[in-house]
Order: C-alpha cells, then structure tokens, then sequence
C-alpha cells in the first residue's frame, strides 16, 4: 500500500478514480454527506471543486493505492483563522468497498495523524455516524469520544441518524 498527499493537480489526475470511490462509498451506505443515489458526475464535480481549497491550502487531501488500485481517500480541512491553525478536523475518510478489511482506512488515518503533527496541528477533531464502523475505528485508533448529536445528518437513505464528536490531541515530533 502506498499512501501519498495530493496537490491540486494530483487530484484533478485522480478525480474520476475518487469519485468511483465517492459513489461507491455512499452506495454502500457510509453517511459522509451525500444522499443516494449519488450520480457519477456530481462526485466528479465535487471532488475537482476541492482542488481549489487544495491549491489554497485550506484542505489537504491524501490517497491509498493498492496493487495500483485508488482504495482509499482521507482529507483534513485546514482552519485559516489565526486563533486555530493549531487544529484540522477530519473528513471524508473512505474506503472502496474492495479495499476494506486490508488496514486501508488505519493507515491513512495513522498517516494523517503524522503529517499533520509534524506540520505544528496539535489537534484533530471529526464527527461520524454514531454505531457505524468508523466510529469503531477512531476509538481503537486511541480517539476520544465527546458526545452524540441526535438527528445530525441524514444517511444516504436519507432516514436521520444521530453523530458522534470525537477529538485526538497530537504530539508534534522531537525536532533534533
């Protein structure tokens, strides 16, 4: 497995794999803010408008490649308020159905956690649907639990489910 960042004209070269895995994402049930049945071209529009917020620096983006393959996708939106450039929240974590169940999910997310503490984010925080695997994942990963929010979002069947707030302070490397 490989796992790289993107610049903004790395994801304008990887934009219809990432919208294959946008769509089959939310085909597969994962509430990460999109309504199915989700058309293959609003995913590829949606993911080519993040290039701009990637050439801006307020989001960075990253990819998991298996056997050549796009499995997997992480991304941190970057605060651009002075008061909070020490945090990033974390978002759309997914992985192609395909790929779950190699340790795509744990090793994008171990290395965002790297990356963003050797850029000076001394914390992350995120939210997903409460009872789902992620959920199972951010707390294995060591993530403290917050609460739950009734009614957050809808699911991609569009039935409302409740979230969970979760937050992970980072340790920044020793710098020698």
């Amino acid at each position: 497995m490989t796992v790289s960042r993107l610049t903004a004209a790395g994801l304008h070269d990887v934009a219809d794999e990432l919208a294959d895995l946008l769509t089959d994402t939310v085909d597969g049930g994962a509430s990460i803010g999109f309504l199915a049945p989700l058309g293959r071209a609003a995913a590829l529009a949606w993911w080519r408008e993040r290039a701009d917020a990637v050439a801006a620096g307020h989001h960075a983006v990253w990819v998991a490649h298996v056997g050549g393959r796009l499995l997997g996708t992480i991304a941190l939106a970057l605060p651009d308020k002075p008061n909070s450039r020490h945090r990033a929240e974390l978002v759309k974590l997914m992985v192609h159905r395909n790929g779950r169940g190699q340790g795509v999910a744990r090793t994008l997310l171990a290395t965002v956690e790297t990356e963003a503490a050797a850029a000076g984010i001394t914390l992350l925080h995120l939210d997903t649907e409460t009872d789902s695997p992620a959920e199972s994942l951010y707390v294995s990963a060591g993530w403290t639990r917050v609460g739950a929010i009734p009614d957050y979002a809808a699911a991609p069947s569009g039935r409302l489910r409740p979230t969970t707030i979760f937050y992970k302070r980072l340790v920044p490397p020793v710098r020698r």
